[in-house]
């Protein structure tokens, strides 16, 4: 089933086009990876897809429900969850607490307490629930943010670069947490530029090269696209 699908999206700044015409799926129950060299256009496409900017043109559909116009918010009470760059946990407020408020409006009593926990295990940092949260490291932060997004129970997560600024360690124990939230039914879409991180998770691969869609398909066939090699070395000439 098909639970993300991108029809024809193009967005235009001015005069440059950062997307052009793109066609995507997402299937309910994968794990997709968007990729590809800096200024291709995915962290847009990405945007388009959460709706933090309309498209120009073309349409997205969200199980099935037409959402291209429908704002940020409407998308996440809709089954998404969004995890951005930056982090935004609520620094001067310990780990838990920072739990307790995205399970806020979910769940009350003693649910919310067990899935606190739940969470915290998952997330391993059931010892730093009483640390302030801003007292954790970059990659302790991403999880928490993570967890935060977790909290929605979302059908689909979609995390644009989660292992930024991480040790090889933590970014390997990050793509274990997702093969986990995965092996429970989730649906990922990850914006990933790390092939080793990309190896790791994906599914299914969309290769994003000047705006528009350059590959597709499954991680080895991917993995195995000369051109897809050479974009990535910054050998690609461009012939019309």
């Amino acid at each position: 089933m098909t639970l993300v699908e991108v029809k024809g999206v193009s967005k235009r700044f001015g005069g440059l086009t950062a997307v052009s015409g793109v066609d995507l799926t997402v299937d309910a129950g994968e794990v997709h990876c968007l990729i590809g060299p800096n200024g291709a256009g995915k962290s847009t496409l990405f945007k388009l897809i959460v709706g933090l900017y309309p498209p120009t043109q073309g349409q997205i559909l969200f199980d099935s429900v037409d959402i291209t116009q429908q704002r940020p918010f409407a998308r996440v009470q809709r089954g998404m969850s969004i995890k951005m760059q930056a982090p935004s946990v609520f620094r001067e407020l310990p780990v838990r607490q920072n739990i307790q408020i995205a399970l806020q409006g979910h769940v009350s009593g003693a649910e919310r307490d067990r899935e606190e926990e739940r969470l915290l295990t998952l997330l391993n940092l059931a010892t730093e629930g009483e640390k302030l949260a801003g007292a954790l490291s970059h990659g302790q932060q991403q999880w928490l943010e993570i967890g935060m997004a977790l909290a929605l129970r979302p059908q689909l997560l979609l995390l644009d670069e989660p292992t930024a600024g991480m040790s090889p360690e933590e970014t390997f124990r990050t793509g274990e947490l997702i093969k986990t939230f995965n092996t429970g039914g989730m649906t990922l879409l990850v914006v990933e530029h790390d092939m080793a991180f990309v190896r790791q998770i994906a599914q299914r691969v969309t290769v994003l090269h000047l705006g528009k869609i350059f590959a597709h398909g499954s991680l080895e066939a991917i993995l195995q696209d000369e051109k897809v090699a050479e974009i990535y070395l910054g050998k690609t000439h461009v012939h019309h």
